[in-house]
């Protein structure tokens, strides 16, 4: 069993996007490519805005901090710290509203 703080990842997360050109940094917590589960802790800074992507698989987005909006085709979500979304199986983007940190979990088929 390993145990850590999610907000401790979240806060270096934050730190190191606060640092790079994107605006944003991950680290994956839990599982990878090679596994069907994935947990990854996202340091999203205001204003930022990830590019239109897609998912294969199952997706939660859980805001341990901040503000962000998931935006799929015409629908918008806004989500405040505490706020868990499922993310539409569409292409879709999140946007920082203000400096905030997210667990993404995915769950990939095989």
């Amino acid at each position: 069993m390993k145990k850590f703080s999610l907000v401790a990842v979240a806060r270096a997360q934050l730190e190191r996007a606060s640092e790079s050109t994107g605006g944003q940094a991950a680290d994956t917590v839990v599982g990878g490519h090679e596994r069907v589960l994935r947990q990854t802790v996202v340091g999203i800074t205001a204003g930022t805005v990830q590019s239109e992507h897609e998912l294969r698989g199952e997706a939660t987005v859980y805001v341990l901090w901040g503000r962000v909006r998931v935006v799929a085709g015409d629908v918008t979500w806004d989500a405040l710290a505490g706020d868990l979304l499922i993310v539409p199986d569409e292409r879709h983007h999140v946007e920082a509203l203000e400096d905030s940190a997210i667990l993404l979990t995915v769950a990939m088929p095989r």
